[in-house]
């Protein structure tokens, strides 16, 4: 299907994961256009009968040239100025995913006519979102400029070979903060997807360690005042139903009674996630921004803003970024507490003793110390992201720099680490199954079917290496998050 963008309203997240994602075809709609004709020509009628204001990067200079006036004679060779010359950044490239998002993006500064750029530039952005111009790589790494300028230069040097600039256009495509939102919008998909697997596999160490269900009783949501936490009772409750009996006699260890709180808090980062992507998506963060004309300003409105600094995607990544290493930790502790049978009351033969085993190889119970390393990664990469400390290279007015690139990678190293250590989890509660000769509820046979065909039970005569079933689970974890996309 063909995404069609009237104005900004149609910039939600789920056009973004269409458009992005799922690489569907974008069109500019006959509103849209119209808007963006009748911007351009009321900036250039500003343009004429402002001959005394200056327009920040327009008739002036950008960053710390922002006090010189260009010339009438420099105009044209400023305009013309190659990106490339500011294409700074370089490092592993961005996912296709994320560099087709930034293009879906930056359309919220064109479609109201807010950038004040002409129509052929925004039809030239969408041929790049639908493949019939060319999209380079773009760099993921040392984008730490003030705005996002840095990755806009790279994604854009082809565009502005190709063209023949006119006044305007070229600042239209890389002023604003089309990558905050783009990584935002990729952040929060991911977390939705994540999520669903964190549910079902600890559901399946849950019912494998037969912990009381009284731990998940729907009461419990009221008493918390928590809907998140509500939410996350629910959800597991009926991916548990069906489940057998008896039960433990005894409560279960912390890790396991805590699920639906530390499932809730992560559902609600989840949802903050995507209802700040759906806010800022369609936001005007250009600089110099244009407000088209009404009574008082017959020509329009123009000036310069921080639009282009996002203060909310950094945030909200962060949080994902914390949740899941939290999950990590609750699932290095699950599979740790399956194997310990003091604790979890299954068979010993569940651990199957190294010394027990051909040359001491397949035995489960290496997978925690694996687990251990997963979750120092993700703890690691799980900080705070604030705003940096140093000038951004120290030119003039470029003195704070935009923290969202570090923080997507952040939280993209938490999810990674997350994948594997629930891949371990699921190994090992598979394994509790196995040597109990006991069948998932309903809800979770079929992820115990999927789980058990790339990472079999392990028995004693002739096991595999137990990293290479981890690895085989996680990886295929891993395409399921980014399932339909491009990678």
């Amino acid at each position: 299907m063909t995404i069609t963008i009237e104005g900004r309203r149609d910039l939600t997240l789920e056009a973004y994961a269409r458009a992005a994602w799922r690489g569907e075809k974008v069109a500019l709609g006959d509103m849209a256009m119209t808007a963006i004709e009748r911007a351009r020509e009321g900036f250039l009628r500003y343009l004429a009968n402002s001959p005394e204001g200056g327009v920040y990067g327009v008739n002036t200079g950008w960053g710390f040239n922002a006090k010189r006036r260009i010339r009438p004679d420099e105009q044209k060779a400023f305009d013309n100025r190659p990106l490339a010359i500011g294409a700074a950044s370089f490092g592993d490239p961005l996912p296709n995913r994320v560099v087709r998002g930034i293009l879906f993006a930056r359309l919220a500064n064109f479609v109201d006519g807010h950038s004040a750029t002409s129509p052929r530039v925004v039809v030239a952005v969408i041929d790049m979102l639908n493949g019939t111009r060319p999209v380079p790589e773009v760099p993921g790494e040392g984008n730490g400029s003030a705005g996002e300028i840095l990755a806009l230069y790279h994604l854009f040097a082809p565009l502005s070979a190709a063209f023949d600039f006119e006044v305007k256009e070229k600042g239209g495509l890389v002023n604003g903060a089309p990558c905050a939102a783009a990584l935002l919008a990729d952040g929060a998909l991911a977390a939705r997807r994540r999520l669903d697997l964190a549910f079902e596999v600890f559901a399946l160490s849950f019912e494998a360690l037969r912990a009381p269900r009284t731990s998940l009783d729907p009461a419990l949501a009221a008493l918390w005042n928590d809907g998140d936490a509500g939410a996350a009772l629910d959800r597991l409750g009926r991916l548990l139903a069906g489940g057998e009996a008896p039960r433990r006699a005894y409560q279960a260890p912390v890790s396991f009674r805590i699920l639906p709180r530390v499932l809730g808090r992560a559902l609600r980062s989840a949802r903050v996630a995507a209802e700040t992507a759906d806010a800022i998506l369609p936001a005007v963060t250009d600089n110099p921004v244009y407000i088209p004309p009404d009574v008082d300003h017959p020509d329009g409105r123009s000036f310069s803003t921080g639009g282009y600094h996002d203060s909310h995607a950094v945030p909200a990544l962060d949080a994902l970024a914390a949740d899941g290493a939290d999950l990590c930790l609750i699932a290095e502790r699950h599979a740790t507490k399956l194997l310990d049978g003091a604790v979890s009351g299954l068979p010993d033969k569940l651990l199957l003793n190294p010394a027990a085993t051909a040359g001491g190889a397949g035995s489960v119970a290496y997978l925690p110390m694996a687990s251990v390393g997963v979750l120092e990664t993700a703890r690691a990469a799980a900080l705070t992201t604030l705003l940096p400390g140093a000038e951004g290279g120290g030119f003039g007015q470029d003195d704070v720099v935009s923290p969202v690139f570090p923080a997507w990678r952040k939280q993209e190293a938490v999810g990674r680490a997350l994948e594997r250590a629930l891949a371990i989890t699921a190994v090992i509660a598979s394994q509790a199954f196995h040597v109990t000769s006991r069948g998932a509820p309903p809800a979770l046979a079929a992820r115990l079917a999927r789980i058990r065909a790339l990472a079999p039970p392990v028995d004693e005569a002739n096991p595999p290496a137990p990293g290479a079933l981890a690895a085989a689970l996680s990886e295929n974890f891993r395409r399921e998050v980014y399932e339909g996309t491009e990678g």
